[in-house]
């Protein structure tokens, strides 16, 4: 491990671009070092609040010799173009979540970045919550036997002019679809990292309560694990009031459940159950309600450290195609009135 600080660039100037910042800032190996955004007056607000510099130029902003690393914030439906040209130009690349809106164009950054020697890491700071870190933990150590069953629920709500109000949310192009890729892949990336992959997926989807939204924003699916256990899956953006989001897992012995941030651990049926957290669940009502920068903060901690010993980060482009390839095969099923295998997908 080197002492080395890497210079990282942020690409988009959205919402999330804060959370990437502030992480990167508060890290021990990285330093925000510049941005890109096409909007100028998005791009000098950012600069301005970070003093750093930017350009409204990609080719530009690549150019930098000194630029090590890009944190890309667009649109989902966009990381593609934008990661493969900084691959190109010699620079890591680190995607919000999702890594791209189907398995087949996140292949297609992957190789790009396996090509030009580059490393690539996709955010997924759920994985890195303490009482998610526990939840594994017991999992793995058969604290509650053989897996049977599990759930996870995401009921949350967004309003009209969430998606109105956007050119992008809720489009297939660019968003990849509603509720289950958006707001939801988080939750069933920790489903199946708690459990193991998934084999099959039935799913069904409708849009309720969004006027104008060519995707769902309510989702169920079926779902059955490679290792044999069964499960479901729950999430819209039209629930009132929004509720936490929540994953049991049902073992032979015992049970693991997660609401909102909160893991309990149950292993006796008449074991009294401790007082829950009345805290808002991260994004429940609001995109970024009650998100901590500390979980961004730790994987980019972890992501640094793993550029460092050129080693592959926890969360790499071949492992985030796991939930996503689960989201397709949701929205797949869906249309298609059909149980479909992840091997298919994937």
């Amino acid at each position: 491990m080197t002492s080395q600080k890497f210079r990282i660039g942020i690409v988009g100037c959205g919402n999330i671009s804060d959370m990437h910042a502030q992480a990167i800032i508060n890290s021990e190996r990285g330093e925000l070092f510049s941005a890109h955004s096409r909007t100028e007056s998005r791009l000098e607000a950012f600069c301005d609040t970070y003093d750093i510099s930017g350009s409204t130029s990609y080719d530009e902003f690549l150019e930098n010799p000194e630029l090590e690393a890009v944190s890309i914030c667009t649109p989902s439906g966009t990381h593609l173009d934008y990661g493969i040209l900084a691959a190109e130009a010699g620079k890591h690349v680190i995607v919000e979540k999702p890594i791209e809106v189907t398995v087949e164009r996140g292949r297609a950054l992957i190789n790009s970045c396996k090509e030009n020697g580059v490393q690539l890491a996709v955010i997924y700071q759920n994985r890195f919550i303490d009482d998610v870190q526990k939840m594994k933990q017991m999992i793995d150590a058969g604290e509650i036997g053989e897996t049977i069953l599990a759930s996870a629920s995401v009921r949350w709500f967004r309003s009209q002019e969430y998606y109105s109000e956007s050119f992008w949310r809720g489009t297939f192009e660019l968003d990849g679809g509603g509720v289950v890729i958006n707001q939801s892949i988080h939750t069933i990336d920790l489903l199946q990292w708690f459990i193991g992959d998934v084999e099959s997926v039935s799913g069904l989807t409708g849009t309720f309560t969004h006027n104008g939204i060519e995707a769902e924003d309510t989702a169920v699916a079926s779902l059955r694990f490679k290792n044999g256990a069964i499960g479901v899956f729950e999430g819209s953006t039209s629930i009132v009031p929004a509720q936490k989001r929540r994953i049991e897992v049902n073992g032979a012995t015992g049970t693991a459940l997660l609401e909102g941030d909160r893991f309990q651990k149950k292993p006796e049926a008449d074991q009294p159950e401790e007082p829950e957290d009345s805290g808002e669940a991260a994004g429940a009502a609001s995109p970024l309600g009650g998100m901590e920068v500390l979980n961004h903060q730790r994987q980019f901690e972890q992501i640094f450290e793993a550029f460092a010993e050129n080693r592959v980060p926890v969360v790499s482009g071949d492992e985030s195609l796991k939930s996503l390839a689960i989201v397709e095969a949701l929205y797949t099923s869906a249309e298609e009135k059909r149980v479909v295998f992840i091997d298919e997908i994937l």
